[in-house]
């Protein structure tokens, strides 16, 4: 497994990918203009996006936003958009990904925002400490 930056060049790959974990959580496939949108925020360095590969397919994917926190007046980050391809699932390849794309990300926090059922799952990748609720203003 090999663990890269994944640059506009990769679009189409991590669209597929995209669309695959939107299905998979229940929300609507997301429509063209937003793969224009995405692929001009990478380009751009507004978001980061990791990627898992088994040779040169992308089996998975995981992006970083980031920001500044003054809690402690370091680069922190957003971690969004996390999915492996089911069959690959259980091979250590998520906690990987997570840690590499922290790494390279140059973060000094990653945070999370989850659904309740998603917990667990991310404390095993080392998400451990509670900052109480995540709230979005609409």
């Amino acid at each position: 497994m090999d663990y890269r930056l994944i640059d506009v060049s990769r679009i189409d790959s991590l669209w597929e990918l995209q669309k695959q974990y939107k299905k998979e959580i229940g929300e609507d496939e997301p429509d063209g203009a937003g793969k224009d949108r995405l692929a001009e925020a990478i380009e751009t360095g507004r978001i980061l996006f990791f990627g898992a590969f088994d040779h040169e397919a992308l089996i998975g994917c995981c992006s970083v936003t980031v920001g500044f926190s003054t809690f402690n007046y370091l680069p922190s980050g957003v971690f969004e958009d996390f999915f492996i391809l089911p069959e690959y699932r259980h091979r250590g390849i998520a906690r990987q990904l997570v840690r590499f794309a922290r790494r390279e990300s140059g973060v000094f926090t990653l945070t999370v925002g989850c659904a309740d059922c998603d917990l667990q799952m991310y404390r095993s990748l080392g998400f451990s400490i509670p900052l109480g609720s995540l709230l979005a203003f609409d």
